[in-house]
């Protein structure tokens, strides 16, 4: 195999895009070779997929002042998990590098699936049979480790990795080492670290969601502390979240200057790259589908995708003054369609924020997201009838998410609820709020309520079939 050779500073200065392929030096001589970045954290940290010794492996290079320790973390995890007998890849290597930094090996696993992908890729309604049948088998998994005593501190769908029949655990950086069996507490604590990745509607379906660790060994937790517990790990991955998405890390690509303000979606940075440059620009190029004087509105076409680029406009010279200060609306708006994907309701895809600044002061801004295609809710319900079942269901779904996530939309009109792919998708999000106090959310929320009932007549079949079905 034939590839440029690199070396430890080089791969400590790479960022987040090493060159690779290429061959890396290790002490003893032997040389592994570095095919595909899977994770980077720069300067410290690089998951490839890479050769050694004629081997396909997953190798994992700690680079950091600190390599000595997060590599005996990783080699512990990893023994900890094969001694009690729990699927993991197999340890086939540890080395130290050539310059500085330490290699843990294991058996790479080809066309293996995360678990986190297989869990994307299906629809998902609250209690749904296929989604439960694929989470059982890493419930199971998770019952077998609190019997021996361990936990994962990053616990997440994505390490699950799904290979033929098995499902294998991975991390051993994360794992932690407890007397066995883990103490009832500690084990759910642990389990709603794993659970609270899911929609917050399944969280009224937690019986159904625990058999299979209770089934497995693990002790069935006592469902209000279990529940107290799930809704404590979401609101820290919730702020985590939000402060990722305005700061350059491995999810988004943050770019500051005097002038301006930028993060967008990592995954999607190159193919935007141009209209980030000019949104404006952009805009011109596509259709129109709003012109008005705090907003503008176009779609656009990406390559095969259809997006949409909203320019939050200021419409006087007190108008900007009013917004000189103050966090954008595309600001506002970004942070809001992620906290509603983070409970599972369905909005168009945030891609990218784009503001105009002059030191710290705003001025214009731009909002790109993905495009939904799908018909409104005036076009999709009949007053004289209620919504089939289908719709009614999502529907109902989604406002008591909303209501138990205590997040105020500020304009909910008929004209802002989408039905498109099965789900009912939420736009406009320029006045949604998320509220601590709940009595502040409860006077927001009848004010929502009431304006989804001004759509259809007053005593029609829809509006009395929404008066019952509503929070």
């Amino acid at each position: 195999m034939s590839a440029p050779r690199t070396d430890v500073a080089t791969l400590r200065a790479a960022g987040r895009e090493p060159a690779l392929p290429a061959t890396l030096l290790l002490d003893d001589g032997r040389e592994l070779h570095l095919l595909r970045a899977l994770r980077v954290l720069p300067g410290k940290r690089l998951t490839a997929e890479a050769q050694l010794d004629g081997e396909p492996v997953l190798a994992k290079l700690f680079l950091s002042a600190k390599a000595s320790r997060h590599a005996a973390r990783e080699r512990a995890g990893l023994e900890a998990l094969i001694a009690a007998g729990l699927p993991t890849p197999a340890h086939v290597a540890d080395a130290t590098l050539h310059g500085g930094g330490e290699l843990v090996a294991t058996r790479f696993l080809p066309g293996a699936t995360s678990l986190l992908d297989a869990w994307n890729a299906l629809p998902r309604p609250p209690a749904d049979t296929a989604a439960i049948a694929l989470l059982a088998p890493a419930l199971a998994l998770l019952a077998r480790m609190h019997a021996a005593g361990l936990t994962q501190s990053d616990l997440h769908l994505g390490n699950f990795l799904q290979q033929g029949n098995t499902l294998y655990l991975v991390d051993g950086d994360a794992v932690e080492s407890h007397p066995a069996p883990l103490a009832p507490d500690a084990a759910r604590a642990n389990l709603a670290i794993l659970l609270a990745q899911l929609p917050l509607s399944w969280d009224a379906h937690l019986n159904a969601l625990i058999a299979p660790y209770v089934a497995a060994g693990g002790d069935a937790p006592e469902p209000a502390a279990l529940l107290r517990e799930i809704a404590a790990v979401r609101e820290w991955r919730l702020t985590d979240l939000l402060a990722k998405s305005v700061r350059d890390c491995s999810l988004f690509a943050v770019s500051r200057s005097a002038t301006r303000f930028s993060s967008v979606v990592r995954d999607e940075a190159d193919a935007l790259a141009p209209l980030l440059a000019d949104p404006d620009a952009a805009m011109l190029a596509g259709t129109v589908l709003k012109d008005g004087n705090t907003a503008t509105v176009a779609r656009i076409d990406v390559g095969a995708r259809a997006l949409v680029i909203k320019r939050y406009n200021l419409k006087s010279a007190r108008h900007a003054l009013s917004r000189l200060w103050r966090p954008s609306r595309a600001w506002h708006s970004w942070r809001a369609a992620h906290r509603l994907a983070f409970f599972g309701i369905a909005t168009p895809r945030p891609l990218a924020l784009i503001e105009e600044r002059a030191g710290p002061l705003r001025r214009r801004a731009w909002l790109v997201t993905e495009h939904c295609p799908g018909p409104n809710l005036l076009e999709v319900l009949d007053a004289d009838a209620p919504p089939p079942d289908h719709i009614a269901a999502a529907l109902s779904e989604t406002l008591r998410t909303l209501h138990t996530a205590r997040i105020h939309h500020g304009d909910l009109k008929a004209t802002n609820l989408l039905w498109h792919d099965a789900r009912l998708w939420l736009i406009d999000l320029d006045a949604t709020t998320a509220h601590r106090s709940s009595a502040a959310f409860e006077r927001a929320w009848a004010r929502d309520r009431a304006r989804l009932l001004r759509n259809w007549p007053a005593g029609s079949a829809l509006v009395e079939w929404l008066e019952r079905a509503l929070p």
